[in-house]
C-alpha cells in the first residue's frame, strides 16, 4: 500500500516538476478548428472546448496542485505545531484560549469555510492558499498538543527541566521531536485534502483563475459536454482522484510504519 503511493506521488512530482520539458504543446495554444477533438497519438488526452491539449494542460495543473498542497501543508503544520506545543506544554488559560479556537474553527465545515473566505477575499490563487491554512492549523494544533500533553511527563524532559534548561529548549529539543511521527503522517492525509480543496474551489470558480491550468478548472469546463466530450472531465478527474489516493496510501502506510501498535498482523 506504502508502496503504491509512493510512486503515485513521485510519478506526479516528477511530472509536475519537467512537465515544461515533457509537454508536446504550450497549454494555453488555441487551436479552434481541432475543438473537442478526442484522443489521438497526436493528442494523447485530447484537445477542450477551445483546443488546447489536454494532456499539456494536466501536466501544468500538476503543478499548481502540488504548489498548492505543499504551500497549505508547510504553513498549516508551521502553525499547528507552535500553537499545539504552547498549548499542551504550559496549560492554563493559554490551553484554554488556543483549545477554544480551535473548538470554533472546527464547528464549521472546513470546505464551506474556505468558500466564503475566497469569497470575500476574491478569487485567486493566493487566497486560496490563506483561505486552506486557515482552517488547515487546526488540525496540526489538536494533534500535536495531545501529543505534547504525554511527552512533557517523559522522565527525559522531567531530567532537562530539573538540570535548568529553559522552556524553548525543553520544547525544541525535547517536546517537539516527539510529535514529528504523527506530524508527518498528517501532513500526508493533509495534502490530500488541501489538494481536493483547491480543486473544489477552482472547480467554482473560488480558486486559480482562467487561463492557469488547474484541475478543477478544467473540470468546470468539460462539465457542460459530458456526452459529446467525456474526455475533457475523464482525465482531469482521474488525475485528482489517483494522487488524492496515492497521499491517502502514503499517509495511510507511513501510519503503520510509525506506529507499531497499528501494524497489521
Amino acid at each position: 500500500m506504502v508502496r503504491a503511493g509512493a510512486i503515485i506521488v513521485f510519478l506526479t512530482v516528477f511530472a509536475a516538476a519537467a512537465g515544461p520539458w515533457l509537454s508536446p504543446y504550450d497549454p494555453s495554444s488555441q487551436q479552434l478548428s481541432q475543438r473537442l477533438e478526442r484522443p489521438s497519438m497526436d493528442h494523447f488526452f485530447g484537445l477542450d472546448e477551445l483546443g488546447r491539449d489536454i494532456f499539456s494542460r494536466v501536466l501544468a495543473g500538476a503543478r499548481i496542485s502540488m504548489l498548492v498542497g505543499l504551500t497549505v501543508v508547510g504553513i498549516s503544520s508551521i502553525v499547528g505545531i507552535a500553537l499545539g506545543a504552547v498549548a499542551g506544554y504550559f496549560g492554563g488559560w493559554l490551553d484554554e484560549g488556543i483549545s477554544r479556537s480551535i473548538d470554533i474553527l472546527l464547528a464549521f465545515p472546513g470546505i464551506l469555510l474556505a468558500i466564503a473566505l475566497v469569497a470575500v477575499l476574491g478569487p485567486s490563487l493566493r487566497n486560496v492558499v490563506m483561505a486552506l491554512s486557515v482552517i488547515g492549523w487546526v488540525g496540526y494544533a489538536r494533534l500535536v498538543r495531545g501529543q505534547v500533553l504525554r511527552a512533557r511527563e517523559f522522565e527525559f524532559v522531567q531530567a532537562a527541566r530539573a538540570l535548568g534548561a529553559s522552556t524553548t529548549r525543553i520544547l525544541v529539543r525535547h517536546v517537539v521531536p516527539t510529535t514529528l511521527p504523527a506530524v508527518m503522517v498528517q501532513a500526508t492525509l493533509g495534502m490530500a485534502g488541501s489538494i481536493l480543496a483547491e480543486a473544489s474551489l477552482s472547480f467554482l470558480g473560488l480558486g486559480v483563475q482562467p487561463p492557469t491550468p488547474s484541475w478543477g478548472t478544467m473540470l468546470n469546463g468539460g462539465r457542460l459536454h459530458l456526452l459529446d466530450a467525456p474526455h475533457l472531465t475523464i482525465f482531469p478527474g482521474a488525475a485528482i482522484a489517483t494522487l488524492v489516493l496515492g497521499f491517502n496510501f502514503l499517509g495511510d502506510g507511513l501510519r503503520d510504519v510509525l506506529d507499531p501498535k497499528r501494524q497489521r498482523v
